[in-house]
C-alpha cells in the first residue's frame, strides 16, 4: 500500500514537471540556444521515465534497486521543478524601456547561471536514465514468470451450469441486500467471509450478474491485500461507463466516482 501511494506521488510530480517544461518550450520564454536543447532532453528523457514510474504503480512489492531508483527520480523531479519554477518567475516582462535594457541584462546573466544548473540536473538524469538500463530495471520488474495469477480469477469465468447449490445462498443474499422486498433506500454492505478456495467470489460473481440489471450503474472490482488505489478507482470507473484520465490523481478520481453516480441508482 505505502509503495503505491510513492510512486503514485512520484508520477504527480513527474507530470506537473512535463507540463512546465512543455510551457517552456511553447511559449515565448527568452531561451539560450543551449538551454532550450537541454530543457528538450529533459523532457523526452523525464517523458521515458514517467512511464516506467506508471507502470510501477500497478505493481505491490517492488524490488530494492527498483524502489532507491524510484525514489531518486523523484527527487531529481522536484529539484528540477524548483529549477523551472525560479526561471519562470524572474522571466517576467518588463514595461519601462530602461527596465527593459537592465531587465536583458539581468536575464542574460541569470540564463548563463540557470544554464549550468540545467546542464548539472541533465547529467543527474542521464545516471538515473543509466542506471535504469544497467540495472534492467524495466526487465527485471515486468518478467512474466514473476507474476504471481490471483485464483480469484478463475472464479470469475467458473461455468455456473456445473455449479450445485449456488442457487440458494445467491438468492438468500440477493434477499438480504435488498431489505426482503422492501423499498430501503439505506446503503447496504455485505462481507462474504471464509477459508480460500470456497467459491466466495464465484459466489459474489452470481449475485452481481443476476443483480445488475436493477441499477443504473454497477461495477465488479478485484481488489487485492495490499490494492493500488489508483488502478482501483480507475476500475470502477470504467465498470460505470465513465471517461478517466491516467493523469488523475486518487482524489480527482474520487470526485469523478462520485460525480457520476450523483443522483442515479
Amino acid at each position: 500500500m505505502m509503495e503505491t501511494i510513492m510512486v503514485s506521488a512520484a508520477c504527480g510530480v513527474m507530470n506537473s514537471l512535463l507540463r512546465k517544461l512543455a510551457t517552456l518550450l511553447e511559449k515565448e520564454y527568452m531561451l539560450l540556444k543551449d538551454v532550450k536543447h537541454n530543457i528538450t532532453f529533459l523532457r523526452n528523457e523525464l517523458a521515458s521515465m514517467n512511464l516506467l514510474l506508471f507502470k510501477l504503480a500497478d505493481i505491490e512489492d517492488l524490488d530494492v534497486q527498483v524502489k532507491e531508483w524510484r525514489n531518486k527520480v523523484r527527487e531529481l523531479a522536484y529539484d528540477i521543478e524548483d529549477c523551472i519554477d525560479n526561471f519562470m518567475v524572474n522571466d517576467r516582462p518588463n514595461r519601462s524601456l530602461i527596465r527593459k535594457t537592465i531587465g536583458r541584462i539581468k536575464k542574460l546573466w541569470f540564463q548563463h547561471d540557470i544554464g549550468k544548473q540545467i546542464q548539472e540536473l541533465r547529467t543527474r538524469v542521464v545516471e538515473e536514465s543509466d542506471r535504469r538500463y544497467r540495472y534492467k530495471l524495466d526487465d527485471s520488474t515486468f518478467r512474466p514468470e514473476m507474476m504471481e495469477i490471483d485464483h480469484r480469477l478463475k472464479a470469475l469465468y467458473v461455468d455456473t451450469n456445473k455449479l450445485e447449490g449456488i442457487d440458494s445462498p445467491v438468492e438468500q443474499i440477493i434477499q438480504w441486500l435488498t431489505g426482503n422486498g422492501k423499498h430501503d433506500q439505506e446503503l447496504n454492505i455485505m462481507a462474504i467471509v471464509g477459508f480460500g478456495g470456497l467459491g466466495k467470489t464465484t459466489l459474489a460473481m452470481q449475485v452481481y450478474n443476476k443483480f445488475k440489471d436493477k441499477f443504473d450503474c454497477t461495477a465488479f472490482v478485484s481488489v487485492s491485500r495490499g490494492p493500488n488505489i489508483k488502478k482501483v478507482l480507475m476500475d470502477l470507473l470504467k465498470d460505470v461507463g465513465a471517461a478517466i484520465d491516467t493523469t488523475d490523481d486518487e482524489m480527482r478520481l474520487i470526485n469523478k466516482l462520485k460525480g457520476h453516480l450523483t443522483k442515479k441508482r
